[in-house]
């Protein structure tokens, strides 16, 4: 018995270590088990909250692509819309152009059946007139015409001398004052009104507080905008009132409107500043265009390059003392159109011409040539008559006019900048001005006389022979032009003539 119990107790204490054994590594699986769980579970929620975050980003990036293509479209729309009512204004007139063509068709064929009526009764009453009179005279229409040559011919013998005459005198007195009638005759029919639109560099703001927010913070405000246009934005101590400086008339029209805009938005920094700046540049390159387009409709000029609408429609944003530059061009193509019509030269040549005489004036250039040459280079380009090349490089003279319509251009010229309201400049500042140009010429040692000529465009000085060879002469003529240079504003460009001459005289008795 006790060796039974020996025996069996060991073997009892060995299986029921074994037993807690297992249940412990049993235990031990199973919490492993449970952790591995928790640890899926925890990946599976977190995957699917980067799901969800991924997903939601998605959706916004979604959003904003379509708001942008929402924006894009709108715009296009916009665009096309307003092609589409220039179209439809186009469409519209010459509906009723074409309309108005219709009708004065109608009335004259109504006016030639009545002549042609007319005419034949006339025929019926000439033909019963002549046979009675040759009845009555006994002769026949060719004998009596044959009598009635012969007399006016004697008589046209006996008074041919005198006739001819009388006819040079009264042509040579008569030349002036018809060409007077034509000029006077042009500027009545002339429809163009006055203009006084000038570009105004002063912006106006709500209050002094608004300078502030111009700068903004160090100046970057400022200085988005500077970069951006090419102006300078003068901010003084004028009340509520900033001043806008730059030599490029479309360049300072952008910043101008650019400025307004964002004073109005109220929203003023550097990001909202270039989408301005961006959105009017493209709005003053498609009313530049437009404004272009619309004078060549006006006269009824065709067949010009982009590039030449472009650089008529940027004159609309230039003045010469005051007078609007497209318009001014535009009333000298309808004068010169005028004169043409009435001296009987060709009426859309002149026209076109005079159009493009101030092109120059448009385009975008760094060159030192004036406006007339700049102007002749383009339409050499654009492949114009030989004669509207001429007349824009000889309005101001630079070149002889070469045919009628240069002298045409010329005239019209004149005509439309000297007539009463034209111009803004007064005789007081005007001859300031000419006489500002002489007193610096006048000033360096060696210059006996000085004339301003041509409205400020020439300067000629006659300089003291004596006193001066033929190289001082030259280096006078470098010193005068950069203190001109220098000492004036003037547009264009001012040509220097130096006249050094020798004269001896010797009487004979």
């Amino acid at each position: 018995m006790d060796l039974i119990l020996r025996i069996i107790l060991p073997l009892a204490g060995l299986t029921l270590g074994w037993t807690i054994r297992w249940l412990y590594a049993r235990y031990q699986l199973t919490a492993s088990e449970q952790r591995a769980e928790r640890v899926k579970q925890d990946a599976i929620k977190e995957a699917e909250a980067k799901k969800k975050e991924i997903l939601l980003e998605a959706k916004e990036q979604v959003i904003r692509e379509r708001n942008q293509q929402e924006r894009e479209t709108r715009e296009r729309r916009a665009e096309l819309q307003r092609y589409e009512r220039r179209v439809l204004q186009k469409e519209e007139t010459i509906d009723k152009k074409t309309a108005q063509i219709e009708k004065t068709e109608l009335i004259l064929a109504e006016k030639e059946q009545t002549l042609q009526a007319r005419d034949k009764v006339l025929g019926q009453e000439e033909e019963h007139y002549r046979a009675e009179l040759e009845r009555i005279s006994g002769l026949s229409a060719e004998e009596a015409k044959a009598l009635i040559i012969q007399d006016l011919e004697n008589d046209a013998k006996h008074d041919a001398q005198g006739l001819i005459n009388k006819i040079e005198q009264e042509a040579n007195l008569s030349a002036e004052k018809k060409a007077r009638d034509i000029l006077v005759a042009t500027i009545q029919r002339l429809a163009t009104e006055v203009t006084g639109e000038v570009t105004v560099a002063t912006v106006t703001l709500p209050n002094d507080e608004m300078k502030g927010r111009i700068i903004g913070r160090e100046g970057r405000n400022i200085r988005a905008l500077e970069t951006l246009t090419g102006v300078d934005i003068i901010i003084d101590d004028t009340p509520e009132a900033v001043v806008i400086s730059c030599f490029d008339p479309v360049r300072r029209e952008i910043a101008k409107v650019s400025l307004e805009r964002l004073i109005t938005d109220g929203r003023i920094h550097p990001a909202r500043i270039e989408e301005i700046v961006t959105k009017v540049s493209k709005d003053i390159s498609q009313k530049i265009f437009e404004e272009g387009e619309k004078v060549l409709f006006d006269l009824g000029i065709h067949n010009i390059s982009q590039e030449a609408i472009r650089s008529l429609g940027r004159l609309y944003f230039r003045t010469s003392y005051g007078q609007n530059v497209l318009y001014h061009s535009k009333e000298v193509a309808i004068i010169a159109g005028v004169l043409a019509a009435e001296v009987g030269a060709n009426r859309d040549l002149s026209k076109r011409a005079a159009l493009l005489h101030d092109i120059g004036k448009g385009i975008e250039s760094d060159s030192d040539l004036n406006h007339a040459e700049i102007g002749m280079d383009m339409a050499r380009k654009m492949g114009e008559d030989a004669r509207i090349i001429n007349a824009i490089g000889s309005h101001h003279n630079d070149i002889e006019p070469s045919c009628v319509e240069s002298v045409l251009v010329q005239i019209a010229d004149a005509i439309s900048a000297a007539r009463p309201g034209a111009r803004r400049e007064t005789l007081d500042n005007y001859i300031k001005r000419l006489e500002n140009l002489e007193n610096i010429a006048i000033g360096f040692t060696g210059v006996d006389k000085a004339f301003a000529i041509q409205a400020g465009r020439e300067l000629r000085i006659m300089v003291n022979n004596e006193s001066m060879n033929d190289e001082q002469t030259k280096d006078l003529a470098k010193q005068i032009v950069k203190k001109i240079e220098n000492d004036l504003r003037y547009p264009g460009r001012i040509k220097v003539t130096m006249i050094r001459e020798t004269r001896v005289t010797e009487y004979a008795r």
